[in-house]
């Protein structure tokens, strides 16, 4: 009995924790069910829409992939996320009727900072309009405080990424533009 009760909680544990790496639903609106997964030894998204008749959709190569990295379901489509200790980040991909591919239409990113939370904050940009938010914070030594920096509201043009052009890269290109408006905000501040 008690091995039993070990097994039954192992078992649980293991789909909590690997649980997020594939999902099943409906993504191109045609009420089949659609599978999205990280495929970790590949290192990439994969997508399989019925619409498709199920072939292979699958991203670049995600060269920094996180064990808390996976896939869960959104509104109208569902959300790669990656996140680390102090740090992560979230893109929404979404069907695109048009183009009958998984559209990249929102990213996000967090980050805690240093020990002192300089550099802490949030950020997302809609990739339909454009339209980039930035909620960050600085540690002023000399008041020995964190600050707020006001909100950024901005235009960010990152262009149309799909699923089969997405990588990390997109991530990245995207984190190095919101440390600039960061660091453009701050010294205004």
């Amino acid at each position: 009995m008690r091995k039993s009760i070990i097994l039954i909680l192992t078992l649980f544990h293991y789909a909590l924790v690997f649980g997020q790496d594939q999902l099943v639903e409906d993504l191109d609106n045609d009420r089949i069910n659609d599978t999205v997964y990280v495929d970790r030894e590949a290192s990439r998204i994969v997508c399989r829409l019925s619409t498709q008749q199920f072939k292979k959709i699958q991203s670049k190569d995600i060269d920094v992939l996180n064990e808390n990295a996976g896939v869960r379901a959104t509104k109208n489509g569902f959300e790669f996320y990656n996140n680390w200790m102090r740090a992560g980040y979230s893109n929404q991909f979404r069907y695109d009727v048009k183009t009958k591919k998984m559209q990249l239409i929102g990213m996000s990113r967090y980050e805690f900072g240093n020990a002192m939370n300089d550099g802490s904050g949030e950020s997302s940009i809609n990739l339909l309009t454009n339209d980039y938010i930035g909620n960050w914070n600085y540690f002023d030594a000399k008041k020995e405080q964190l600050v707020k920096i006001p909100t950024i509201k901005t235009k960010m043009v990152l262009g149309k990424i799909y699923l089969d052009t997405f990588n990390d890269e997109t991530y990245f290109n995207y984190a190095g533009k919101c440390a600039a408006f960061y660091e453009k905000n701050r010294k205004l501040h």
